[in-house]
């Protein structure tokens, strides 16, 4: 295996080469800072390593069922938005790296992500695997959204946005405007321009720095006012996934927007791509819960399971029975034993990466979370 530096580099030429200028080099020291961080800040911001690694430590995740994945799935890839019918729905939400893949690799890494981010004391690795893996198989066998106006009322209370929330999303919004004096590459308008409500409409643009697996590629925001206020998009540079590149299948188009509006899914209606551009809408009422502030919320019992139900829904898409026996066929602790190889592999390789940024070292005892000791 590549030495995680030597992969980083790799990877973000190609992704350079695939976006041209849409590609942003000025925001790679953030996300490099991110991936010095921790471990999981680094999982979030390297699906392109967990792609290329994940089966040369797990040879045994390679023979199950392919689906459409969603990839880089994690703690924070869930919020709320709107459907067609204004109705409040949960789940996952961001597509950028789905791909046909085995499709335990996403129950494996939301599992690890969990265990990356989790506080000393708090759940342990074991019950972040059963709980995950309860919702996974309810998911399965009745697969839906979670559309919250009448059902789930517990993770309605949850997830609905507070009032000082709605108000610190234009403040956060704004702070993640970039300056740099250059105008918005034209396809970036255009799309933006089609997706309000009643187009024509006049609209301002600014480039926008956000997310962590994403930085490096363009980001543009548009809003201008319609009927009494602020309509809001944003338009994303779109690339193959890390997944599609890891394994030399990088040719046909993006698989996100087919993932994001799958069988058992709710989704977005402003969900949309412009060939490579991926378009949304950004509101002050959707609710995307971050580890920072709401970890306690992520870690749930009730929240693990809805975010494995949740995933199998957009697995049942293309996945069906198939998978429900697969699952009955492996043996038990396969989960536990996955995840602690991928954590193991995760806290080394974010170590090995932080010499590179002058971050303090990980404390060498935090390899052993699980018991294991990082592979050689």
């Amino acid at each position: 295996m590549t030495a995680i530096n030597q992969s980083s580099r790799d990877y973000h030429r190609w992704l350079e080469a695939e976006l041209g200028p849409a590609f942003v080099e000025a925001d790679l020291p953030k996300k490099f800072r991110k991936m010095a961080a921790g471990p999981f800040s680094f999982l979030r911001a390297t699906y392109w390593r967990w792609a290329e690694t994940v089966l040369d430590v797990c040879p045994e995740l390679g023979d199950a069922p392919a689906v459409l994945g969603v990839g880089d799935i994690h703690l924070e890839n869930f919020g709320t938005w709107r459907d067609a019918d204004g109705r409040l729905v949960w789940g996952v939400n961001d597509f950028d790296e789905a791909a046909e893949m085995p499709f335990v690799l996403d129950i494996v890494r939301l599992v690890v992500s969990a265990i990356l981010a989790r506080a000393r004391g708090s759940i342990s690795a074991r019950d972040v695997c059963k709980e995950i893996l309860s919702g996974y198989k309810e998911g399965l066998e009745q697969p839906c959204p979670f559309v919250l106006d009448e059902r789930h009322k517990a993770l309605r209370k949850r997830v609905v946005v507070p009032e000082s929330e709605r108000k610190a999303f234009w403040r956060d919004l704004q702070s993640g405007f970039v300056d740099d004096g250059e105008p918005p590459l034209l396809p970036f308008v255009i799309a933006l321009q089609a997706a309000v409500p009643e187009p024509p409409l006049r609209m301002e643009f600014r480039r926008r720095a956000a997310g962590t697996g994403s930085l490096g590629r363009l980001r543009i925001v548009g809003w201008g006012s319609w009927r009494g206020g602020r309509v809001i998009r944003e338009a994303k540079a779109g690339a193959p996934s890390g997944w599609q590149r890891a394994h030399g299948k990088t040719a046909g188009p993006l698989r996100c927007l087919e993932a994001g509006t799958g069988l058992y899914r709710d989704p977005d209606p402003w969900l949309r791509m412009e060939g490579r551009v991926i378009l949304r809408r950004l509101s002050p009422n959707n609710r995307k819960i971050e580890v920072e502030d709401g970890l306690d919320l992520l870690l749930s019992p009730r929240m693990l399971c809805a975010m494995g139900h949740d995933l199998a829904s957009v697995h049942a898409a293309t996945g069906g029975q198939a998978l429900i026996a697969h699952l009955r066929n492996r043996r038990k602790g396969w989960l536990f034993d996955a995840a602690a190889k991928m954590v193991a592999m995760t806290i080394a390789e974010q170590k090995e990466f932080e010499p590179l940024w002058n971050h303090p070292g990980f404390r060498d005892a935090e390899v052993g979370t699980l018991g294991m000791s990082p592979p050689r």
